[in-house]
This record gives structure tokens, C-alpha cells and sequence, in this order.
């Protein structure tokens, strides 16, 4: 044990640790060895591991490809998206759902902004189970289902964890709002009942987005809200590379009449 009276052995101990690589944690440089053909390392923009009850979050460009993969089958991820450049602007649950006469989000549909502009698409899907109805958990929720669900405690919570997310970008508490859950599904039956599907799933199973805008993205990796079991969650793995912004002949832009305006809106934007 490093003497607590002693800085230099302190200083000695820390710097003794570089190269360490913790269970979870961002990979700098980025590195990974299973990036998709045509895709360069050097165009890799993050790699990181995000603990069971963890979090990240990420400034991204326009065009760029975020890859979640649910390592163990039993992640849940909790996303929520802003304008990088105006962050007042950010994800709208209510209206990405109406505009796309849909409330189950899967390949094909793409997640709009408060402002009516495309914020992110959601390019491949092979988990099929997402939950765009029900939000994040949050203190008391969790507090309910294990315990102690404060940040601090052990068994936090999506909502806390989602504001030390925005707090990275000057943002705080009032900006954390609805979000889309990744990897854990709800229905809803013919009585208006919320259907649960929580897993655990097939290990692996992988979303790809698109930014169709500059963005920030937080993701939480905790529990969902209607989650009955003791603690159950995995990590979540995240990467990014650079990509091309979507073209006029895009099949997610040209898919609906709503969607082509949303996407002109964005070509709006960066007409400036």
C-alpha cells in the first residue's frame, strides 16, 4: 500500500499504472479489428467499453457510424442525442414516433429533432428489441427494484447517469429528457398494457447509426425502468468511425414523404 504521507511514492505508484487497461474504459488511440470492409483504422473515432451501470458520452461529425453491441446479452442503452452546435436542440421521442406513424424503431427509421431535422438514422439492426415508450430509470425507481440507486450507490441509475453525461458538455439536469432504450423492447398490447422484452438475449446482437448532424450522443448502460429482476445488466461496447453523410438517393431519406422533408431540413441547416 502506497504511504498516503509519502507524494513521491504516490506520484510513483501513478505513473507505475500507465498502460493499464481497466475492464472498462475509452481505447486511446481507438483500435479495433473488427471494423466493417472499406472502413480504414485511421478512420476509427472510438472505441470504449461502457460498464454494466456505467455511461459515456461523445461528440460526433455528420456522417459518422456509431456501432452498439450488447457484449453479453443483457445491456440496456439508454440514448440520448443533441445538436453539438445548439444543444437546445436535441432528440424528440414524441415526434420521431408520429412522424414515422411507428413506435417500434428499428433499421430503416431515424430519430428526429425537436426542430424537425434527422439527429441520427438507424442504419442496421439485428437486436429488434428497443423501447421508445418508456424512458430511463431513475433514482427512486431503482431504489424501489435494489436499493440504493443514487449515482453513488450501488445500483444507479440511467436518468443520474445520463446528467453526468450532458455535464461533460456544459449541460445539466433540466437538459436530460426523453430517451430512446436500445437492446430492451416494450409493446403495447390491444388493452394499452406495456409489454416488457428484457432478455436476457444472444450475446452480440449489434445497432448501427448514422449522424445526419454534428452531434453530442450520451448513452447510460443500467437497468430498465420496468425491470423486475435482481440486478441484471452487461457491458455494452461502442465504436465509431468517420463516414460519408447520406446522399439525395439514400434509401432511410427517400423511404416516406415525411422523411425526405426531415432530411431537407437538415440540408437546410447546413446551408448556411
Amino acid at each position: 500500500m502506497v504511504a498516503l504521507n509519502d507524494p513521491l511514492a504516490a506520484r510513483a505508484h501513478a505513473r507505475a499504472m500507465e498502460g493499464s487497461v481497466a475492464d472498462a474504459m475509452p481505447i486511446l488511440p481507438p483500435v479495433a479489428d473488427d471494423l466493417p470492409d472499406g472502413v480504414a483504422a485511421g478512420d476509427l473515432l472510438w472505441e470504449e467499453r461502457i460498464a454494466a451501470g456505467g455511461y459515456a458520452s461523445r461528440r460526433l461529425a455528420r456522417g459518422s457510424r456509431v456501432r452498439l453491441i450488447d457484449l453479453e446479452g443483457d445491456a440496456c442503452a439508454s440514448l440520448q442525442l443533441f445538436n453539438a452546435e445548439m444543444p437546445t436542440e436535441r432528440l424528440n421521442i414524441a415526434d420521431t414516433l408520429k412522424i414515422q406513424w411507428n413506435a417500434y424503431l428499428g433499421a430503416g427509421k431515424f430519430l428526429l429533432s425537436d426542430m424537425g431535422r434527422v439527429l441520427m438514422s438507424i442504419v442496421a439492426d439485428d437486436a429488434q428489441t428497443h423501447d421508445a415508450l418508456c424512458g430511463a430509470s431513475n433514482a427512486a425507481s431503482n431504489t424501489r427494484a435494489y436499493g440504493d440507486g443514487s449515482n453513488a450507490g450501488p445500483f444507479p441509475n440511467a436518468r443520474d447517469r445520463l446528467m453526468l453525461g450532458v455535464a461533460k458538455h456544459g449541460l445539466g439536469r433540466r437538459d436530460v429528457h426523453p430517451c430512446l432504450t436500445l437492446f430492451k423492447g416494450v409493446k403495447v398490447a390491444a388493452d394499452g398494457a406495456t409489454l416488457p422484452e428484457l432478455g436476457p438475449f444472444a450475446p452480440g446482437r449489434t445497432v448501427t447509426l448514422r449522424a445526419e448532424m454534428d452531434l453530442i450522443l450520451v448513452v447510460a448502460n443500467c437497468p430498465h425502468v420496468l425491470d423486475t429482476r435482481p440486478w441484471s445488466i452487461t457491458p455494452l461496447r461502442a465504436t465509431a468511425w468517420r463516414g460519408p453523410i447520406a446522399g439525395d438517393d439514400d434509401s432511410i431519406r427517400n423511404a416516406t414523404p415525411e422523411g425526405r422533408r426531415a432530411f431537407l431540413n437538415v440540408d437546410d441547416y447546413y446551408r448556411r
